[in-house]
């Protein structure tokens, strides 16, 4: 795996999460970096924005994992689906699955997901939240079941797998980095990092 170079080479990067998914784009920006889990709690606040949900608890994960890596820039990382206006996470069944794609079938949902780098030595951390936008096709009960059962996205905030059959269930997709529906907005990190003075392939030098 490249290294990366710059002010901060010596810094380790910790990715605050142990998703497969966010680990997988990780990987795609050839760094080093390691895992680590954010053990928070993820409730909702009393009529707390979406926005301002997922800003948060990318925050607390951040400075959840930091007070295990005294030293190291650490990305924190949290995302939502809006359904016709309502909040809504993983489905973490079957039952809640099928609920959650018969109210997306025909509409737009709109997934926020929340990024934060954060220097656990001075504390400081760059934020922000990075929006897309799903329209599903119209979806029989049968294609959902069907669909479920071939991709289980259990796990998943909105209950697909973009990156599996879950594209067969869309009409359009909009948004300025696609990799934020997956849960990790890298062209918005990798601004954050190079602003950290990492510098990122093919900003550096290949290896010797």
């Amino acid at each position: 795996m490249t290294r990366y170079t710059g002010k901060n080479s010596m810094k380790k990067i910790v990715l605050g999460s142990t998703s497969p998914f966010r680990k997988a784009l990780m990987e795609k920006l050839q760094i080093s970096f390691l895992t680590d889990a954010p053990d928070i709690d993820e409730s909702r606040l009393e009529n707390e924005q979406p926005t301002a949900m997922v800003r948060r608890l990318s925050v607390e994960k951040a400075k959840k994992v930091a007070e295990n890596h005294p030293d190291a820039l650490i990305i924190g990382s949290d995302q939502c689906a809006v359904i016709n206006g309502e909040v809504t996470g993983k489905p973490g069944s079957h039952e809640k699955a099928v609920q959650q794609l018969m109210r997306s079938s025909g509409n737009t949902v709109t997934f926020y997901t929340g990024l934060c780098l954060l220097d656990s030595n001075s504390g400081q951390h760059q934020l922000d939240c990075v929006p897309f936008y799903v329209t599903f096709r119209e979806l029989t009960e049968t294609e959902i079941n069907h669909y479920l059962h071939r991709d289980q996205p259990y796990n998943c905030a909105g209950s697909f797998k973009s990156e599996g059959l879950g594209i067969t269930l869309f009409s359009k997709m909009q948004g300025d980095d696609p990799s934020a529906l997956r849960g990790l907005p890298l062209i918005r990190l990798c601004a954050m990092l190079r602003k950290q003075g990492i510098s990122l392939p093919p900003d550096a030098a290949p290896p010797e």
